[in-house]
């Protein structure tokens, strides 16, 4: 857990101040279902018996909005053609505060809360028995369960421009919150912004890096702002001087994004949400951010020095990994033994602790793969086209590494070691993530793996990142980080795709079809439809669901198919038209979407091969499919009509292996339909690069150059 938040478990009040940007949207009208979404939180800290205090901003833009609407109707047309003068804030603020108010009673009364207006301004707090007052009616308000409203009432505000002025006591809803929260004590205060938090730069620069706990002394120097709110009056420059004010003081402080429709909860349960902002920070160990991004780059530097090794000597490493391996295999078996041991005592499901094993003979079988890996065509560098752009402009598109990859995997340790070599190969840095129930496997194997590499590359190259909490901070790294490949369960690879701005490559379900016309050897179709599914049934390639032909049923063949699959243990679900014969006796399923990885499968019957094709398109995964046939038009019409990344003839579905297709290791299978596709192996891991070869030649407006885009031979 990141021990900067540690300090929630002791938060019973906190305010939560909520800006412009937030509350309103950008035509200025109120935002209804963000502010739908704070009120539902802040019933749910109620509920839970924090004391909550709100600081909203928004009056000022909501009166704006509305005035310009009446005084619109209120026009001729001749009045609409004088210039505009611009509305007096200060009548805004009285317009706005009645909707804003009425808006936040609508609301919260829904959710079955009260809550109640306090409005104030800046001479208010000149006054000691005001102070004091403040405190005991904010106090009697919280002990009935009612949570405060508190604005600043702009519209009475004796300072000289209450929405421009930056003096006083406080100047806007950001230092009001700050004020408040020493005044009444608070234990935590969290200011929502309509970005993440606080940035290194202006949010929509890509160089800017988000700055998970702020360290004055680190930080003050170091962050360039952006344009101040588009509505409110202050920006991240008004909340950092109201977070550093309160935090000085005691108070910790968040700010995060109020876009977001829980960061309010998460921010209490102690996730690392938005900026910290803590008196004790610079005390703190470097924050998980630092180690995070330490890593990508720690990656990244090794693997241009990886880069830079002859092939020969890249290959060596390679080779050595392999040594390595066998090596320490009783150890590694050791490691992983613990491994199966816990998972069993855990009660994990048997296709799980299958997946965890390392059977005899796999660390060989490894070791042989990298092998072979190391022997294939050095993949860096490649020319693989050559133009003549002019005379004596010779242009030349290269293979080259993507950069950092950063793997995340459940269960299998053996893809540690494949996705290891793998990079090693195409001269990638690694940063790798297992599932926690392989935690003892991954480490020895990132060990004896990283302690191959020699001192002129560095054991950084690949990184093992070791707790799950880490995961968010490397997926926002965009910037260090240029792709992910999830290895795992539809769930994991939805989530990361859902929480990342880098590309991310992979396969979310393996429902893999095998379809048997009519035209099928039996023996063969019988052949591959148990291997597609028995030779290792947790496996991403294994048959899920099995299509026949409506002639199967007539003549018999369905029926040798069921009874051979039962015979292996197979549990079959039927599909509506298998599911409605009696005589078969096989229970319905309840979903075509379905991967059982465990010795079961969907089976249903199709009119012919355009009835396979169809469903195979609706409810499969892309991943691999199959057609039994001895029709060669048949054949050929499902190997082009099928949209997977995998299409066999004849072959069981477990052929779709990096291994097996000659790939020396695959780090995934992809259903994407840019970039790599089906297993991904060395070619997947690279991309290319431009190099282009003159003697003096400059553009000129293209006045002197003559282009002959003319393809040159590529040296063999």
């Amino acid at each position: 857990m990141d021990t900067s938040r540690v300090f929630v478990k002791d938060v019973k009040r906190v305010i939560v101040k909520v800006g412009t940007a937030v509350v309103t949207r950008s035509d200025g009208r109120m935002a209804l279902g963000r502010l739908g979404s704070l009120c539902e939180q802040l019933k749910e800290l109620n509920l839970d018996g924090y004391e909550v205090i709100l600081v909203t901003s928004g009056a000022v833009s909501a009166g704006r909005q509305r005035l310009r609407f009446r005084k619109l109707v209120n026009s001729s047309f001749a009045d609409l053609q004088k210039p505009q003068a611009e509305l007096d804030g200060k009548a805004c603020a009285a317009v706005g505060q009645n909707s804003l108010m009425a808006l936040y009673d609508t609301l919260f009364s829904q959710l079955d809360l009260t809550s109640a207006q306090l409005l104030v301004t800046d001479n208010d707090f000149r006054d000691p028995n005001f102070r004091s007052q403040i405190t005991e009616t904010v106090n009697q308000l919280l002990d009935s369960k009612v949570v405060p409203v508190s604005n600043e009432n702009d519209a009475v505000s004796t300072r000289r421009a209450p929405y421009e002025d930056s003096s006083g006591i406080f100047w806007d809803n950001d230092s009001l919150a700050a004020l408040l929260a020493l005044e009444l004590e608070a234990d935590l205060l969290i200011l929502l912004s309509d970005v993440d938090g606080l940035y290194s730069g202006p949010p929509s620069d890509p160089q800017s890096k988000l700055i998970h706990t702020y360290v004055k002394e680190k930080h003050q120097t170091e962050i360039t702002f952006g344009d101040k709110s588009r509505l409110g009056r202050g920006g991240m420059t008004a909340k950092v001087n109201a977070a550093v004010y309160a935090a000085n003081a005691g108070i910790p402080v968040i700010i995060a994004s109020g876009k977001a429709t829980d960061n309010i909860i998460k921010v209490l349960k102690g996730q690392c949400v938005g900026t910290l902002f803590h008196k004790d920070a610079h005390l703190w160990a470097p924050p998980k951010e630092t180690g995070a991004r330490g890593m990508a780059v720690a990656a990244r530097e090794c693997s241009r020095r990886l880069q830079a090794l002859p092939a020969q000597e890249r290959k060596r490493i390679l080779f050595d990994i392999a040594d390595a391996l066998e090596d320490n295999e009783e150890l590694i078996k050791t490691e992983n033994d613990a491994d199966i041991a816990a998972a069993q005592q855990a009660g994990y499901e048997k296709s799980l602790v299958a997946r965890l094993a390392l059977k005899p003979g796999k660390i060989s079988s490894l070791a042989k793969s990298i092998r072979v890996l190391a022997e294939m065509e050095e993949p860096i560098g490649q020319i693989l086209k050559r133009t003549e752009i002019a005379d004596g402009l010779i242009l030349e598109k290269t293979s080259c590494p993507l950069g950092v990859l950063l793997i995340v995997f459940e269960s299998r340790p053996d893809a540690l070691v494949q996705i290891a070599s793998l990079a090693v190969r195409s001269g990638n840095g690694l940063l790798l993530k297992g599932g926690k129930e392989a935690k003892r496997s991954n480490a020895i194997l990132h060990k004896v793996i990283t302690s191959a590499l020699p001192d002129k590359v560095g054991e950084k190259l690949i990184g093992l990142v070791t707790t799950r909490e880490e995961i968010p901070d490397l997926l926002k790294l965009d910037d260090d980080i240029d792709l992910v490949i999830p290895r795992g369960s539809n769930k994991l690879v939805s989530q990361i795709k859902e929480s990342t701005k880098i590309p991310v490559l992979g396969h979310a379900d393996g429902i893999c079809h095998v379809y048997v016309d009519k035209s099928a050897n039996m023996d063969m179709a019988k052949r591959i439809v148990l291997d597609a599914k028995m030779d290792y049934p947790a496996a991403c390639n294994a048959m899920e669901t099995l299509l026949v032909h409506k002639d199967l049923l007539q003549n018999g063949g369905l029926e040798e198919l069921v009874r051979d699959l039962r015979s292996e243990g197979v549990d079959l679900f039927g599909g509506p038209r298998v599911g409605a014969l009696q005589e078969l006796n096989i229970p319905s399923t309840q979903t075509f979407h379905k991967e059982y990885n465990s010795p079961a499968c969907t089976v249903e019957i199709v009119d012919d091969v355009s009835g396979a094709i169809e469903h195979i398109n609706q409810h499969g995964s892309a991943h691999t499919d199959c057609v039994v046939a001895e029709d060669e038009k048949v054949a050929e019409v499902f190997l082009q009509q099928v949209d997977s990344a995998a299409v066999f003839h004849n072959a069981s579905t477990r052929f779709c292996d990096g291994a097996r297709f000659g790939l020396g290791a695959e780090v995934g299978i992809s259903t994407s339909r840019i970039h790599a596709r089906g297993p991904v192996g060395v070619e997947g891991l690279l991309t290319t690069r431009w190099i282009l070869k003159g003697n003096g030649q400059i553009v000129d407006g293209d006045k002197g150059v003559v282009y002959t885009h003319k393809d040159l031979q590529v040296a063999s």
